[in-house]
């Protein structure tokens, strides 16, 4: 039998923790093994305007600063490359940020000489042509990678991925969700 249970939800950032039971029930004596399994993930939800976009990178960046891969998904249009601008603004990258639609990947330096990968998808047809392309070697680098379009290199991404979703609610307002390992 597999039970999973919903234990807790902290309102601030909807953490849940999931239990599955497995029981073995043993014919003559009816004694049960109990396996425990515990997967946490963090959720968070924040809805932005475009003037809030500099103050929600910051709010990304102190929450998220312990994680190396960030997986933007969103349709296009939705402000991926936006918030990925912001982002690069407050860590003080001194190069041109821009969508590497084309390149697949930009390297970004700061003030401080960390590197910043960020990652178009769009154009990459399967994981495969993604790592002829140099993405594997970038997603386990060290460095800060942004990415768009990650769902067509699932299997390639490190189980510690964050994963950004992001909505158009209007023309003006979006709505992030933001899923990451405890």
């Amino acid at each position: 039998m597999v039970r999973a249970q919903l234990l807790q939800v902290i309102p601030s950032t909807f953490q849940f923790t999931v239990f599955i039971l497995q029981n073995y029930a043993r014919t003559a004596s009816l004694s049960f093994n109990i396996f425990a399994t515990i997967i946490q993930i963090n959720i968070l939800h924040k809805q932005f305007t475009l003037d809030e976009i500099g103050q929600v990178a910051a709010e990304l960046l102190q929450e998220l600063q312990h994680f190396n891969v960030w997986a933007f998904d969103a349709a296009m249009g939705s402000g991926k490359t936006t918030l990925i601008h912001a982002i690069c603004d407050l860590l003080q990258v001194t190069d041109v940020v821009g969508s590497p639609t084309f390149s697949i990947i930009n390297e970004y330096q700061t003030k401080n000489g960390k590197i910043i990968y960020h990652l178009d998808l769009y154009r990459i047809k399967d994981e495969e042509e993604a790592i002829q392309a140099g993405v594997e070697e970038v997603l386990y680098s060290g460095e800060l990678c942004l990415i768009e379009w990650p769902g067509k290199i699932t299997g390639l991404l490190p189980d510690d991925t964050v994963y950004l979703h992001i909505e158009a609610v209007n023309e003006t307002t979006r709505r992030i969700t933001i899923e990451y390992p405890n």
